[in-house]
């Protein structure tokens, strides 16, 4: 679950016109994904659309290729023939056991607050989202690069986003962070050129997330914004993020390279940078880094 949305960005003021955004949806992984793609021009080479396009399916083609390897709810994928013992782990596909090892090396990192294997079987549910939208962005959409007249590219999933910006553009994303709290209203803003972003919290699905440590759901729990150079991290360090609750930030020691905020149910708000907790003066702007 995410609340962090994707919106407009700065471009350079010698063009005439804001970057054109080439947006492609689709319903996968119990969400809606989008793919866009920027170009300084409204109207590009056809030879450029087609290929912008090719490249938007072929990210979109993957998520739903992933989602029928991992997903638990569909009867017919691996995960789901792991978990009634129809498959062996050694004849599943080598994505299978990339996740798991990715997974082992979270739930040691984490000290235990992030766990696939909380319910006895393989899960990956909290990682594998973000996994697959960081591979199918590098995989599909960081080549348009090489195209002259691309400017940026993201991949979003249930608001969870991998950004890309080609070297050189004078290009930044501005991502927003929803206020859970309050539906519809930002509570901050930040610049973000090249990177990941991931929510996780209760204000869409109630308190759904589980603490691998006691089995139990967890009881007012925050809502986390994690920033990262990678999606498969952001996602997983905003899962633990809200786990370990608004208190309790030791877990910033296994993730050195994160940055974010954590919002507890009653409206206070944390703030981090690389691992270090940012403590802002009380008339410091929310997004104060």
């Amino acid at each position: 679950m995410s609340v962090a949305l994707a919106t407009a960005g700065t471009f350079p003021a010698s063009a005439a016109a804001g970057p054109h955004r080439h947006v492609r949806t689709a319903a996968l992984m119990g969400t809606v994904a989008s793919v866009h793609v920027l170009t300084d021009h409204a109207d590009p080479e056809p030879t450029l659309t087609a290929r912008i396009a090719a490249a938007q399916t072929a990210a979109l083609d993957e998520l739903h290729e992933l989602d029928a390897l991992f997903s638990p709810f569909r009867a017919d994928s691996q995960i789901s023939r792991l978990r009634d013992g129809t498959l062996r782990r050694a004849d599943s596909d080598p994505q299978i056991l990339e996740v798991s090892e990715a997974c082992v090396c979270l739930a040691g990192e984490s000290d235990g607050r992030f766990d696939a294997n909380q319910q006895g079987w393989f899960d990956p549910t909290g990682y594998v989202k973000g996994w697959a939208v960081e591979r199918a962005a590098a995989r599909h959409l960081a080549p348009l690069f090489g195209e002259s007249g691309v400017v940026a590219a993201g991949l979003s999933a249930g608001g969870d986003m991998q950004l890309l910006t080609a070297p050189g553009a004078d290009w930044a994303w501005t991502v927003g962070i929803a206020d859970p709290r309050r539906p519809g209203e930002l509570r901050a803003q930040l610049p973000l050129r090249e990177g990941a972003v991931a929510t996780s919290g209760p204000s869409e699905r109630g308190a759904h997330i589980v603490d691998p440590r006691t089995g139990l759901a967890v009881a007012d729990a925050p809502t986390a914004t994690v920033i990262a150079a990678r999606l498969s991290d952001a996602d997983a360090w905003a899962t633990v993020a809200v786990i370990a609750g608004f208190d309790d930030l030791s877990w910033l020691r296994g993730a050195p390279d994160t940055s974010g905020m954590i919002i507890a149910a009653d409206g206070r708000i944390r703030r981090w940078m690389h691992g270090v907790e940012v403590a802002a003066a009380p008339e410091a702007p929310l997004w104060g880094w």
